[in-house]
């Protein structure tokens, strides 16, 4: 299981990424100043570090400079939206810069696209009866090939590795198909159509209301 090191000091916010990430299937640890974080990283070893800028004791650069020689990808997580932090952050081998307060979807699509460009993400899911293989491609549903078109497919990742968030329209569109949404578009509902008939997922795929889709499901 992909592991994670969350470093903030704000509680609240530490719950909330914590709870958010659990949901998606990743294991966490919780630390709450960068004291903390040099002591639990000397003992412990994790697939990716989410790292605020201000803490208590060492900041989160200062950390950076710990952390770089240990090739762990770090998104840090700040409420400063200077240029020159996010850039000083970049320069300094952080992954992403994510800026509060941001939504829980965008920060588990920033997750998922880090953890992919280092090759940390799990390879295999299995979840409400489909055996999902990420190597070979393949889907299968009780033993019996799924077969899916390359965006259906794309679309299948987004909700398995997104459980129980409710993803926006846009946000679905944007992911899959890129460039921007536009809302008279049935693009997006047509497609989840399409796929919960082939995977069989017409319970768990459920649409919210005037925002999108969410898949109620607890992955194994």
């Amino acid at each position: 299981m992909i592991k994670i090191l969350i470093v903030e000091d704000e509680r609240p916010i530490s719950e909330l990424i914590r709870l958010s990430l659990g949901k998606a299937g990743y294991a966490c640890k919780q630390v709450f100043d960068g004291t903390q974080a040099v002591e639990c990283l000397e003992t412990e070893e994790f697939d990716l570090i989410l790292l605020d800028v201000m803490l208590p004791g060492l900041d989160g650069f200062e950390l950076m400079d710990y952390i770089r020689p240990m090739d762990i990808p770090v998104i840090f997580l700040t409420a400063k939206r200077s240029v020159n932090d996010r850039v000083k952050g970049l320069r300094m081998g952080a992954e992403d810069y994510i800026i509060k307060p941001f939504d829980v979807a965008e920060l588990l699509a920033r997750v998922d696209v880090v953890l992919r460009r280092y090759q940390k993400t799990d390879c295999m899911f299995e979840m409400a009866g489909l055996t999902i293989d990420t190597r070979s491609m393949r889907v299968s549903r009780d033993g019996a090939p799924v077969n899916l078109t390359p965006k259906e497919y794309e679309l299948l990742l987004l909700f398995v590795r997104n459980p129980g968030a409710a993803l926006y329209r846009e946000t679905i569109y944007e992911r899959i198909w890129g460039g921007e949404f536009d809302f008279k578009s049935k693009t997006v509902d047509l497609h989840v159509q399409r796929l919960r008939k082939k995977v069989g997922w017409q319970d768990c795929l459920r649409a919210v209301n005037k925002v999108g889709y969410r898949l109620e499901v607890t992955p194994r």
